[in-house]
């Protein structure tokens, strides 16, 4: 109780003495303030970042192969990528994902696709380098994509090659802005499409693609409007493995199919890759480690000058306020009082300042999502962060001057001018 007591009265007398310097006490804010708002807004924004690529790579699948022609990332325990010995490479073909699929036991499904541009048009409206996916029928199920009307094509219009679409969100308000689309004919490269379904709106994500700018056909039919025999248009098989299996058994089982359909002697290297959505989040791991320990030193700076700033300000504060140390001690008080009342404070004001810092960043957060495409968000573990460093700084710029409040004699400290 008396701790307790002791440490009521030391927050009280730094109330007040915070109350009675407002010109002093909003100085030592400003730079408390500008320091906990550099640091913490640039761990915010990275977390935001991170947060923003992580799930746009869980949208591509965790439990996901992307069999192609070019690896994503150099070889394990190397650091440039060889890309001469990729160059003569087979693409992926439409049979092979067959293949996988039937041959498969962890398969869950396989997805043949590649992409290119087109002209679009739809009577007097028309949208230029529109992007034409084509792919074999497993896509609805390998990306988990939902259609907002109408929909998706049957196994045989996908294999017989039928003049049927299915579009993205975007394209859909361009082309037919106020109409359902379904129904209508759009015209591609000279082949008309008949639409039969609309993609539900899903946004994009951090490597700019999305489902939305997409027109969707079959790759039979693809194969009459372009060129892929021999030629690297991205040609990709998407296979998902089935729920509760162990990824490096599907990965081997994936392998070792794929070596068999290429017959692949078993001294030879593999002529295709297995790109796996951990490949590229190993490779954010250490960017954004290095984007935190750069931010963290910036903000540090910031930080430190603050902490000064409530340094000094506490060395003026215990000059100005000598008399009434010595006043104090002389009627009893103890050094740790004295010591506690200027160490609480300096955290108090320390801590006020990282509040203000706190909620600037706060409204800018606001301000940014609904501007922007992009949101970003401050988290609880920010905000914790934000008051414990407001509160060590605290602690840190007060201790020396408290410390030299509570050595004071209370004879020289009344005496003093």
């Amino acid at each position: 109780m008396l701790l307790l007591r002791l440490i009521y009265e030391s927050i009280l007398f730094a109330f007040n003495s915070l109350r009675a310097n407002r010109l002093r006490t909003f100085l030592s804010l400003l730079g408390i303030t500008i320091g906990i708002f550099a640091i913490i807004s640039v761990f915010t924004v990275i977390d935001s970042l991170e947060r923003y690529i992580r799930d746009s790579l869980n949208s591509l699948g965790s439990n996901m192969v992307y069999v192609q022609k070019w690896p994503w990332a150099p070889p394990e325990g190397e650091t440039e990528y060889p890309w001469w010995k990729y160059l003569n490479r087979p693409v992926s073909e439409i049979d092979e994902a067959d293949e996988v699929l039937r041959r498969g036991k962890t398969i869950d499904n396989a997805a043949f696709l590649f992409g290119f541009s087109r002209t679009a048009q739809y009577g007097s409206s028309k949208i230029e380098n529109a992007t034409i996916m084509a792919t074999s029928e497993g896509l609805l199920d390998v990306w988990s994509l939902k259609l907002t009307s109408g929909r998706y094509f049957t196994e045989t219009e996908m294999r017989n090659g039928a003049p049927v679409a299915v579009i993205g969100y975007e394209i859909a308000q361009q082309l037919f802005e106020g109409m359902n689309p379904v129904g209508r004919t759009i015209k591609i490269q000279g082949h008309k499409f008949l639409i039969i379904g609309v993609y539900e709106q899903m946004g994009q994500d951090a490597f700019g693609t999305s489902m939305d700018k997409n027109i969707h056909i079959s790759a039979v039919k693809s194969f009459y409007m372009v060129d892929v025999r021999n030629r690297d248009r991205g040609q990709t098989i998407c296979v998902k493995a089935k729920d509760n299996i162990d990824n490096d058994k599907f990965i081997a089982e994936l392998e070792g199919i794929m070596r068999n359909i290429r017959r692949l002697k078993p001294l030879e290297e593999n002529d295709f890759a297995l790109n796996e959505v951990s490949i590229i989040s190993n490779q954010f791991d250490q960017f954004f480690a290095v984007f935190n320990l750069a931010g963290a030193i910036i903000g540090g700076f910031s930080i430190l000058v603050g902490g000064f700033g409530i340094a000094n300000i506490m060395f003026v504060s215990v000059k100005e306020r000598t008399k009434i140390i010595g006043i104090q001690k002389s009627l009893g008080a103890k050094r740790y009082f004295i010591l506690l009342q200027f160490i609480f404070e300096a955290i108090v004001l320390s801590v006020i300042g990282g509040i203000i810092g706190l909620l600037l960043i706060f409204i800018g957060t606001i301000i940014v999502s609904y501007a922007t495409e992009f949101t970003i968000v401050l988290t609880m573990a920010n905000i914790i962060n934000g008051l414990l460093i407001s509160s060590v700084i605290g602690f840190i710029a007060g201790f020396m001057p408290a410390r030299a409040a509570a050595k004071l004699d209370p004879v020289i400290a009344i005496n003093s001018v």
